[in-house]
């Protein structure tokens, strides 16, 4: 018969042969992973931005990770849309990226929105106890909206865009009253 103490070794042991290698960075650790385990996300936008994102943090072993977009996997961006397949196309985005999810690791509990981010439906969305908004967004109005909706929630904002070969990442804190911003070019 097994115990709970049972089950929570196996699955200790489960995390540290999953995730040994990224655990031997000082920078992660054990304390590390186990924070990331424990964390939760949402990403808007599973587009081009919103794949790479997606695939590291449900490679990297995050607890949970939502994801909210109103598009369709469309052929004509599947060179860059890289969480999508040929299989996909027509399909929803995230109905696409949940089935990858799933895929790279069956423990993360993920949630999905096939809707538009609005003014009038971004406080119910975002306000979920998550740990991080990523924004992976194209479209100026989402932006304003998610930033508006973190600094009053004061949940940290991670804001991604690209344009042709230069993008820019800016994290938004409230919770500690700062901003960063890297230009990639």
């Amino acid at each position: 018969m097994s115990t709970i103490e049972d089950n929570d070794k196996v699955a200790h042991v489960n995390l540290v042969q999953r995730y040994s290698r990224q655990m031997l960075l000082p920078q992660v650790g054990p304390s590390g992973q186990l924070t990331l385990k424990n964390s939760s996300v949402l990403v808007i936008g599973t587009g081009g931005l919103g794949s790479a994102v997606i695939m590291y943090l449900a490679g990297a072993g995050l607890g949970r990770i939502d994801l909210i977009d109103f598009d369709v996997v469309d052929e004509s961006n599947l060179h860059r849309q890289i969480i999508h397949s040929e299989r996909n196309v027509g399909r929803s985005k995230v109905q696409s990226a949940y089935d990858r999810i799933c895929e790279i690791n069956s423990s993360i509990s993920c949630n999905i929105l096939h809707t538009k981010l609005t003014f009038e439906n971004a406080k119910d969305i975002l306000d979920k106890n998550y740990s991080t908004i990523i924004d992976c967004t194209d479209n100026q109005l989402s932006r304003y909206i998610l930033n508006d909706c973190c600094y009053l929630l004061n949940i940290p904002l991670i804001h991604g865009s690209a344009i042709g070969m230069e993008g820019q990442l800016t994290l938004f804190s409230p919770r500690h009253g700062t901003s960063h911003a890297i230009n990639i070019r």
